[in-house]
This record gives structure tokens, sequence and C-alpha cells, in this order.
């Protein structure tokens, strides 16, 4: 996977049956300095290797086989970064208010115009970016907890719970000392600067509040 500092070219795949479609949409995204991958059923799509880069979808609603709202669906739960925008011939009210509170970013009714198109892509895209970066900046969160030693996470939940020193070390039935040193590896180990930005990295990590301890 790229770091969260590279810049990775972005991916836009366009997923439909048509091909006088497919040809049109490549030739607009080439044209407008996008790389485009071109699929004409959702069953392609799937069996392409996933991409770890910006990306989105610009997909037909009435595939074959496998639906477009059906694609959708598996696409939130194995790609959330991966935002969709949705065209058709023949979309309804209730098509597009389904596809929207799934998660689609824009749906489209062909003819549509270029621009909007283009727009909605880049907007996406950006999307896309921001979704990966916070999830490769999470993974890295959890590499440095996982180099933590069981003590070291214990005092680290009760550091971030807003306990003392002193009062760690009654806890643990460790020495003020070597709470302080425990207390250093973490930080250290978190690449953590300050108390609140490690409280901050155990709200994203999700740790759960020493057991046992009464507030």
């Amino acid at each position: 996977m790229p770091s969260s500092g590279s810049r990775v070219e972005p991916i836009v795949f366009v997923i439909d049956d048509d091909i006088s479609v497919r040809e049109s949409l490549e030739l607009l995204l080439r044209s407008a300095g996008l790389h485009a991958q071109i699929f004409a059923c959702a069953e392609d799509f799937l069996a392409h290797p996933r991409a770890f880069a910006p990306t989105c979808v610009v997909l037909d609603v009435s595939l074959p086989q496998v639906t477009g709202l059906e694609l959708q669906q598996r696409i939130a739960v194995d790609r959330p970064d991966m935002p969709i925008i949705f065209i058709t011939g023949h979309g309804d009210v209730p098509m597009t208010v389904k596809a929207m509170k799934a998660g689609a970013v824009e749906f489209l009714t062909k003819p549509f115009n270029d621009e909007t198109l283009l727009q909605a892509i880049h907007d996406a895209i950006e999307r896309s970016r921001e979704a990966l970066e916070s999830h490769m900046a999470l993974r890295a969160l959890h590499d440095s907890y996982a180099t933590l030693t069981p003590r070291e996470r214990e005092v680290m939940a009760l550091v971030v719970s807003g306990l003392l020193n002193k009062q760690i070390g009654g806890e643990l039935g460790i020495s003020e000392i070597t709470v302080k040193m425990h207390r250093g590896k973490v930080m250290q180990k978190m690449s953590a600067d300050s108390l609140p930005e490690l409280v901050n990295m155990a709200a994203k990590l999700r740790l759960s509040p020493p057991r046992d301890r009464k507030r």
C-alpha cells in the first residue's frame, strides 16, 4: 500500500453494458487527463485486482445479472473509500433515493452534461483520497500500538483515562519511576508529542477503559 504522503494516480472505473457509452466515457475521461478502466459488467469489475489508489466508479444502474444497486452494496462493504456515480437512461425517483441513501455521490440521467460528470468525478476522487489517507493513518496507528508491551498498554490505558503517575503506580502495583519509564516508552513508540495527542490516538483506536476501575 502506498504511503499517505504519496500522490498516486487516481483511477475512474466505468461499468456499463452499452459499448457506445463505454467508448464515449473512456474518450471523455482520457481527454480530461483521467486514467480510466472500462468494464461491460459488474462481474468483470469484481474479478479485477483491487487498486490502492484514489478511485471512483461511474456505474450504470441497469446492468445484467448483478445490477448497479447490487454492486453498490458490495462496494460499500469492501471498498468504502470508493465513491459511486450512477448513470442511467431511465432513472426514477425511488431508484435515485435508494442509491443516494446507500451512499452514491451523484445520480445522472443520460444524456448528461460532460462537465457535470467530470466535476462529480473530481469531487468523488478527492473524497476517496481523503478516505484512503485516513485509513492508512489508522493502520499506522494500529501498527504502532502493536509494538507496545502488555504493561505499556496498561499504562497507556490508565494515562489516557486521566490518572497521574502516582495513581497509575498504585493501580498496577509498580513504582512511580517505573510508571514514568513505561509512559516515556509509550509516547515514543506511539510518536505522541503530548498527552492530548495520545488521548486522541486512544480514541481512534477505540481502546476500552481499564477494567475493574471505579470512576
